[in-house]
């Protein structure tokens, strides 16, 4: 008989609620040691997260909980479960019910609002043994409360190569149509190998703890994306970005001194090219069912110290050049997944964050950067 929490993938860890298990992408040490509001909203949505088994099932019917964040005025799509059987996808669902949390972006006021359990149902499965990935929602935390077929499910215990991947929001999914067409899904379905997401909105901010995260995490490939939160926080200046980010990398090598790691400078995001942070929603565009971000810094700043992206792709290229005494260490410009031609064949909806077809550019492009051609990770 299978245990729930023994087909999750991609997750640190689960914790027991009244209802079933919620995965949780970082673990309970940091959630208590830096309990900041968007990390934890960020974390308990489980982007990158799968439920993998093994079944001879016809049908079987999964039951969440979901709890998403909602904005008056702002047009946000809900969350879908995608549905792989055998390595092809099967049924995409959208969300329906769970619980809401209202968010008033003039007065920062927020209200609750409850809801009904959500049910996926697959059905009208062929005989024999079948492979299933069910991919969770990357904008919704959720509750899996649980999982019924009409036939035995067991889990799979294939081996896969395991990437861990950490970024800003657009490594989470910011725009993406769905969990498995996020970047980062998109690269390792095409490679062949298991994810674990640390793409956290809003928060890879070059913080410690989540360099000991993927220090003591399994991986046998490493990326980390930095650049993008930390303008648009406007949170450093030159002379501690450059420190901080060495001593994320130094802290990953004590627990991978050879794993290949991939150090990748921010995407092209027009906004923050020139532009220091912090970055804001344009009140403009409050209400009119696309929210718009702009750049609140002062171009030419940089000679303060101040952070763009130029001066975080320069930095970042400097830095890995004196690292080259690590032979596994590799630096990927950014722009290179997505640079100013894309931006001008697929803009930035938003003006931060890439669509769902730049999404799946930026996916096949890595993971034909890393995974093939004596590319970083096919070492």
């Amino acid at each position: 008989m299978y245990v729930l929490r023994e087909l999750i993938r991609g997750a640190a860890e689960t914790e027991v609620t009244a209802r079933g298990l919620r995965p949780h992408r970082l673990p309970a040490w940091v959630r208590d040691q830096f309990p900041d509001g968007q990390l934890l909203s960020m974390e308990g949505q489980p982007s990158g997260v799968r439920l993998v088994f093994r079944t001879t099932a016809s049908r079987f019917d999964l039951v969440t909980h979901p709890t998403r964040i909602a904005y008056p005025g702002v047009d946000r799509p809900r969350g879908r479960i995608d549905v792989y059987v055998d390595g092809e996808l099967t049924v995409r669902d959208e969300l329906g019910g769970g619980d809401r949390v209202e968010v008033d972006l003039a007065s920062g006021g927020t209200s609750f609002h409850a809801g009904e359990p959500h049910t996926t149902t697959v059905s009208g499965l062929s005989d024999g043994d079948h492979r299933i990935e069910i991919w969770l929602p990357h904008n919704e935390s959720l509750e899996l409360v649980d999982l019924r077929a009409d036939a035995p499910i067991e889990a799979d215990d294939t081996e896969r190569p395991l990437w861990v991947h950490h970024g800003s929001s657009i490594s989470h999914g910011s725009n993406a149509l769905a969990p498995s067409e996020i970047w980062p899904a998109v690269a390792a379905r095409r490679a062949g190998v298991d994810l674990r997401n640390l793409g956290l909105g809003g928060s890879a901010q070059v913080d410690p703890f989540l360099a000991r995260v993927i220090r003591d995490a399994p991986a046998d490939y490493i990326s980390v994306k930095l650049g993008i939160n930390v303008v648009n926080l406007d949170g450093m200046r030159v002379r501690t970005f450059v420190p901080a980010v060495h001593g994320f990398l130094d802290t990953i090598r004590d627990g991978h001194p050879d794993v290949p790691l991939i150090l990748i400078s921010p995407l092209f995001c027009g906004i923050h090219e020139d532009t220091p942070g912090p970055g804001a929603i344009d009140p403009a565009s409050i209400g009119t069912g696309q929210v718009r971000f702009v750049a609140t810094g002062t171009p030419g700043d940089e000679a303060l110290g101040r952070l763009t992206l130029r001066v975080i792709r320069r930095e970042l290229r400097s830095l890995a050049d004196r690292r080259a005494s690590d032979k596994n260490l590799h630096f990927l410009e950014g722009t290179s997944l997505y640079g100013p031609d894309d931006a001008e064949e697929l803009p930035l909806p938003d003006a931060l964050h890439p669509g769902p077809e730049a999404h799946q550019r930026i996916g096949t492009r890595f993971a034909d950067y890393a995974f093939t051609g004596g590319g970083p990770f096919t070492r």
